[in-house]
């Protein structure tokens, strides 16, 4: 059974947007990050990567490197425990054991140019370098598959030897699609011909990246006593400890992590690269603490970009604006490996109408790219591109306002899901509404210079948010303040939303938090900061903690005042019985003869989390002689259930947006003939900065999430969504061409001109 809450509205901490707690420390580059990390006796690793984007490895010589002065040790897959087919869970996702350790270092084959084929530690980088070079390696080179139609076709050539496929349940060898799954219910295709109007369209998009700052980064120490110590800039510190203990064969409990700032993730550091290749490094080179860097091009080539692919959708309707039926076929880049997000776009596609009945097909297909991962709302905003997409040209065709048939079709509480899942409330009809009542939707586009035309998108989007683990505790210190341990990663200012939440159940201003992020000895386990779950999650493990040393608390005030504690009332930080009255912070300074410190420790683990809703309106202008698009004006409606930090969640949507809009407009990895990423740099692969942006408006939309006690609802994953959508009919609306294919750049609007 789910608890619910009947949730609050007047807050006094909520709501409010104060000072982050790390903020001082990052503006003036105090905080610590893994590139950071110094040790005493820090030698340094590095990689040989694969020139070839398919290829089977004949011999490694790694004599010239061993030889070199200065290099203490070198590394290949032999060099790792032999292990099996297990999967353990990576926090976004999963990770099979065999195929993740070929991840990180290929064994007999190499599946994308950039894979890691061995490692060497030396005295300093730049001889570490220098001896990874040395390493021979013979190849046999193999044909390069570099999309989904290529690697599904008959005799394509494998590129996961002893990969069987599972097809609906049915056992399928030689093939590069590792899952066929379907969910479906009612009769489609008797819907289909009832239907007055039927569109049917393929769209496809490019691989992105999620273009975090930071480089995948990793320091790692083999001790003599067999404990292994490990800093790595990561989404989730316990993640990196499972899966490092799963890949190398060693205890999880002799593998401690140690928590540093992260420059940004979005998704893609959940998965270890470099932590398993520091720590057998750093055992090989006798307990030497060993660090390795990515430098950028390996960053793009060997890390998990977001998947693209091709989706085929179809959409029944009537002439009364009411969907009948829809049907699609979901065909996601796995990568190297399998694994795509298309479990995940099969949850989203379809969740934001009320449909009578439908058919999904996922497919999970493997291309000589590297292995994909989580990326903001992984495969919703695959999702999303292909059904609004349709969705507007039905709207067009029949004359439909396009916010009015989404609200005449819009899902809401009792809505199924496509999977079969049934929603509790949520706030999709009171985001359509806002747009519809927007200054936005009801101001005119306005003229456009000479030679440049206008559009305006419009489009919605779904992210199921996460639950799943977190631990917090609380310690009331004698002066009055709290301190405040969590195990999530803080990317973005999680460490003041999760204090803001216990704040509020103390009656204490939240300036008067320390919040930390400790080591994985020393917090309860907490899942990856992923999934827009930390808020939520971690806020309510706060939140319980806090309603913990509540209980503490009066019974300390009992003891004090010679009463029971069921007469000791507490409200807006202050304890009351018989008369008398005590302030929090005042009674912390008086512990001492009650039993001392007051402390207090909660966990949660939730199944559920609540649903997530946006839309969004995009006004465009593209300049007709160079099929340039700049962006206009945009408004991002979000439902977020109760913005904790107002401030912080603008800005998680704000960043979203902008992510979004480069995936719709520039964004793209480039694939050559032979499988290799032409524009592997930040020069080459074209992501929006604030000169390319307008001012991203924001409408808040607060439909109380009824799981929480403050109607928090995850925020950071659907902004990112409706861009694709958006920004695409914009640009058919301005050139009168539709585009099924992301990026929408420059050189396929001059193409779509002339066609």
């Amino acid at each position: 059974m789910v608890a619910t809450y009947d949730t609050k509205t007047d807050y006094k901490v909520i709501g409010n947007s104060p000072i982050r707690h790390d903020g001082v420390d990052k503006v003036t580059g105090r905080a610590i990050y893994g590139g950071d990390v110094k040790a005493p006796g820090l030698i340094w690793g590095d990689v040989l990567r694969s020139p070839h984007a398919h290829a089977r490895i004949k011999s490694i010589d790694t004599s010239a490197a061993e030889a070199m002065d200065g290099v203490f040790a070198v590394l290949t897959h032999g060099d790792f425990p032999q292990t099996d087919d297990k999967t353990i869970d990576a926090g976004e996702g999963t990770v099979n054991l065999r195929r993740g350790q070929s991840n990180v270092m290929a064994d007999k084959k190499v599946h994308y140019k950039g894979h890691v084929v061995a490692a060497v530690a030396a005295v300093d980088r730049n001889t570490a370098q220098v001896a990874a070079q040395a390493i021979k390696v013979e190849y046999e080179v193999l044909p390069a598959i570099s999309d989904v139609d290529a690697a599904m076709a008959e005799g394509a050539p494998q590129i996961l030897d002893g990969l069987v496929g599972d097809h609906l349940g049915e056992s399928v060898e030689n093939t590069n699609v590792a899952r066929v799954f379907r969910h479906e219910f009612g009769n489609v295709d008797d819907a289909f011909a009832n239907s007055d109007l039927v569109i049917e369209r393929t769209v496809s998009m490019s691989m992105v990246h999620q273009g975090y700052i930071e480089p995948h980064n990793a320091t790692a120490i083999w001790g003599q006593d067999d404990n292994l110590t490990v800093w790595s800039s990561t989404q989730g510190s316990f993640g990196v400890r499972s899966q490092v203990a799963g890949l190398l064969h060693h205890p999880e409990s002799k593998i401690k992590v140690n928590y540093v700032e992260i420059g940004g993730g979005f998704g893609g550091k959940t998965v270890v690269y470099l932590a398993p290749i520091a720590a057998l490094l750093s055992r090989k080179a006798g307990g030497r603490p060993v660090k390795l860097v990515m430098d950028r091009s390996s960053v793009f080539e060997a890390t998990g970009p977001a998947p693209g692919g091709k989706i085929r959708m179809k959409i029944g309707v009537n002439k009364d604006g009411k969907i009948q039926a829809a049907d699609t076929d979901l065909m996601l880049e796995a990568g190297g490996f399998p694994g795509s997000a298309v479990g995940a776009a099969a949850i989203c596609v379809f969740a934001c109408y009320n449909l009578p009945v439908s058919r999904i097909t996922g497919y999970d297909v493997l291309v000589n790219k590297p292995k994909s991962a989580a990326y903001r709302a992984p495969g919703s905003p695959q999702a999303s591109f292909a059904i609004e997409t349709v969705i507007d040209e039905i709207c067009d065709e029949l004359g439909f306002d396009k916010i009015q048939f989404r609200l005449d079709n819009a899902a809401h509480e009792g809505t199924r899901r496509g999977d079969g899942v049934q929603f509790i409330r949520v706030g999709l009809e009171e985001c359509l509404v806002a747009a519809k009542e927007s200054d936005h939707w009801n101001s005119p586009l306005g003229d456009a210079p000479a030679g440049k035309k206008r559009g305006r998108g419009i489009a919605s989007a779904y992210w199921m948010n996460g639950g799943g683990k977190s631990t917090c505790d609380l310690m009331l210190q004698d002066d009055g303040t709290v301190m405040l341990n969590e195990g999530s990663a803080d990317i973005g200012g999680t460490r003041t939303s999760i204090a803001m939440q216990a704040a509020e159940v103390l009656g204490i201003p939240v300036e008067d938090f320390h919040p930390s992020i400790p080591d994985t000895e020393s917090i309860g386990f907490t899942g990856v900061t992923g999934g827009s779950r930390t808020t939520y999650t971690t806020g309510l493990a706060a939140y319980n903690a806090a309603q913990k040393l509540v209980v503490e608390l009066k019974s300390r005030v009992a003891d004090l005042w010679e009463t029971e504690a069921s007469n000791v009332e507490f409200a807006d930080g202050v304890f009351s019985a018989n008369g008398d009255s005590i302030g929090i912070q005042e009674l912390a300074g008086k512990l001492d003869p009650t039993g001392g410190p007051a402390t207090a420790t909660a966990s949660v683990n939730l199944a559920e989390a609540g649903n997530a809703y946006g839309v969004q309106i995009c006004d465009l202008e593209v300049d007709l002689e160079t099929g340039k698009t700049d962006v206009v004006r945009y408004t991002a409606i979000q439902d977020v259930g109760k913005a904790v930090h107002p401030q912080y969640a603008e800005g998680q949507i704000q960043g979203g947006v902008v992510q979004g809009l480069g995936w719709a407009l520039n964004e793209e990895y480039f694939i050559t003939d032979d499988g290799a990423m032409a524009n592997r740099s930040f020069l080459d692969y074209r992501m929006p900065t604030s000169l390319d942006m307008p001012m991203i408006d924001t409408i808040m939309v607060e439909v109380p999430n009824p799981l929480h006690p403050y109607g928090v609802r995850g925020i950071g994953e659907v902004p990112i969504c409706p861009p694709l959508s958006a920004a695409a009919q914009a640009i058919k609306e301005a050139v009168g061409k539709p585009f099924y294919e992301l990026p929408v750049k420059p050189g396929r609007i001059l193409e779509a001109q002339n066609d």
